[in-house]
C-alpha cells in the first residue's frame, strides 16, 4: 500500500505536470476555440472547460502522454458539444451586427496586413468544414500531421490528403474568373 508521503509526491507531480501544461497550452488553446467559434467569451469558457475537464480525467487516475494533442482533442470535443447546442454565428453576420475584430486603432502600415488577414479568414471560411478544420490546426496552430490526427481521430494519410485538398480549393477561389 503506498504511503501518503508517496500519494503526496504523486499528488504534487500530476500538478505540477498540469500546470507546466496549463502554462505552455493556454494561449494556443484559447487561439484555437477562438478561430472556431470568433466569440472571445465562448472562447474563454471553452478553453476553460478544456482544462478543468483535463484536470478531472487526471483526478480519476488516467495520465497524459503528449499534451498537445490531448488538449487539441478536448478542445475540439467541447467545440463539437457548443456547436451541436448553439448555432455558430459567421465572422460575417457578426460584423453586419457591428463587431470590428480588427480594432479601431491599427498601427500605420498594418492596413495591407489586416487586410489580406481578412481576405484569407474569408476563403477558409468558404471551405468544408473539414478542410478548414485541418488547414487552421496546420497553419494557424501549427500542429504537425500526427498531431492532427491524434486531435480529429483519422488517420495521418487522410489528414495529409485534407490538408492538400483545402489547399487546392483555395487555388481555386483565388484564381482569377476569367
Amino acid at each position: 500500500m503506498p504511503s501518503k508521503h508517496m500519494n503526496q509526491t504523486l499528488d504534487n507531480n500530476l500538478k505540477d505536470a498540469f500546470l507546466k501544461a496549463y502554462e505552455d497550452w493556454n494561449d494556443a488553446i484559447f487561439r484555437y476555440c477562438f478561430n472556431q467559434t470568433s466569440n472571445r467569451e465562448v472562447a474563454l469558457d471553452l478553453a476553460s472547460e478544456t482544462f478543468t475537464k483535463t484536470w478531472e480525467y487526471l483526478v480519476r487516475g488516467n495520465t497524459v502522454e503528449q499534451w498537445k494533442p490531448f488538449l487539441y482533442r478536448s478542445a475540439t470535443n467541447a467545440i463539437i458539444d457548443y456547436r451541436r447546442k448553439k448555432k455558430a454565428v459567421s465572422l460575417d453576420s457578426m460584423m453586419e451586427e457591428g463587431y470590428d475584430h480588427v480594432g479601431e486603432a491599427a498601427p500605420m502600415g498594418d492596413h495591407e496586413q489586416t487586410f489580406d488577414a481578412e481576405k484569407a479568414m474569408k476563403v477558409v471560411g468558404e471551405l468544408p468544414e473539414k478542410y478548414r478544420d485541418v488547414l487552421m490546426l496546420r497553419y494557424v496552430d501549427d500542429l504537425s500531421i500526427s498531431e492532427i490526427a491524434e486531435v480529429t481521430g483519422e488517420t495521418e494519410n487522410n489528414v495529409s490528403v485534407r490538408i492538400h485538398r483545402g489547399l487546392e480549393k483555395i487555388e481555386e477561389i483565388l484564381k482569377p474568373k476569367e
